[in-house]
C-alpha cells in the first residue's frame, strides 16, 4: 500500500504492517525480476530501477542469494515466469479513485480477482482512463524527521534537484520528476542526509475527505487490493481527518 497519505498509517496502527513478511519478499522479488528484464540485464551498476529494488529487498533483510537468483531470472539466466506490468483503474465509495499497479504472469486471473475485490467493497473496476487523470505521477522521498531540520531539508533536499517538500507528521516527503529520483537520492546520500525510502507513487491531484461508513469501506478496499498476491502497490484519492484516524485505529 502506499506510504504516502494519511489513510495508509491504520496498517501500522492496527498492527498490519509487521506480518506477511513472505508476501512482501513475493513482491520485492518480483520488482527485482522485471527491474532486471527491462533494465538489459543483472549488472545494478547500469541499472538505476535494480539497484533500487536491490536495496530495498536488502533493508527488508532479503538474503543475497534471494536477490541473486531473482536478478539472474529478470536477465534471462534459468527458467521463471514472465511479468507484465499493469496499471488497473477503479472506483471506491463517494467517487474516490483508485490507482493499482501489478505485476502478473495471468492478466485473466489478476483482473477476475481485482474485479471481485471492488465488487465486494462497494466499489467498480473500471476501464483506462477511470482514475489516472487524476493523479500525478511522481518521485517521493522520505526522510525522518528526528533526522533532518526543516531548514536542511530546504538546503539539501531542494539543492539536490527535489522539486518539492511537505510536512508529513514525523516525516519530510520530498517530490520529484519521475525520472529524477534516483539522481536526487544519490545526492542526498553523497551530502549524508539518511534516505528512509524512496518510490515512484501517483500522488492525487486533489483529496476526498471520507468520514464514517464511507471511511472504513475505503480502507477495508485498500487493504483488500493491497493483499492480492499481485499487487504491488495501491494509491487512492481519499483522506481520513485525524478524528476519522483515531476511531479507526480503536476500532
Amino acid at each position: 500500500m502506499s506510504g504516502h497519505s494519511k489513510w495508509a498509517t491504520i496498517k501500522h496502527k492496527k498492527g498490519a504492517a509487521d506480518a506477511k513478511r513472505g508476501k512482501l519478499f513475493t513482491k520485492l522479488i518480483k520488482e527485482i525480476t522485471v527491474a532486471a528484464r527491462v533494465g538489459g540485464g543483472a549488472d545494478a551498476s547500469n541499472n538505476a530501477r535494480l539497484r533500487k529494488a536491490i536495496a530495498d529487498a536488502k533493508a527488508s533483510q532479503m538474503p543475497a542469494d534471494t536477490i541473486k537468483r531473482a536478478a539472474s531470472r529478470g536477465a534471462g539466466d534459468g527458467d521463471g515466469a514472465n511479468f507484465d506490468e499493469i496499471v488497473y483503474e477503479g472506483t471506491g465509495p463517494g467517487g474516490t479513485l483508485f490507482l493499482v499497479e501489478a505485476m502478473t504472469d495471468n492478466r485473466n486471473r489478476t483482473v477476475s480477482e481485482l474485479r471481485k475485490i471492488f465488487d465486494k467493497n462497494n466499489g467498480v473496476l473500471g476501464s483506462s482512463g477511470t482514475a489516472n487523470w487524476a493523479f500525478d505521477r511522481r518521485g517521493v522521498i522520505v526522510l525522518d524527521k528526528a533526522s533532518i531540520s526543516e531548514d536542511d531539508v530546504m538546503d539539501k533536499g531542494i539543492g539536490a534537484g527535489a522539486d518539492d517538500y511537505a510536512d508529513a507528521e514525523d516525516e519530510w516527503h520530498l517530490t520529484t520528476a519521475p525520472d529524477q529520483l534516483m539522481a536526487v537520492v544519490e545526492r542526498l546520500e553523497a551530502a549524508k542526509v539518511a534516505v528512509k525510502s524512496s518510490s515512484l507513487a501517483f500522488l492525487p491531484k486533489s483529496k476526498k475527505q471520507v468520514t464514517g461508513r464511507d471511511a472504513e469501506v475505503c480502507i477495508n478496499l485498500a487493504e483488500a487490493i493491497d493483499d492480492n498476491d499481485d499487487v504491488q502497490n495501491v494509491f487512492a484519492d481519499f483522506e481520513l481527518s485525524d478524528e476519522e484516524l483515531a476511531r479507526l485505529a480503536n476500532s
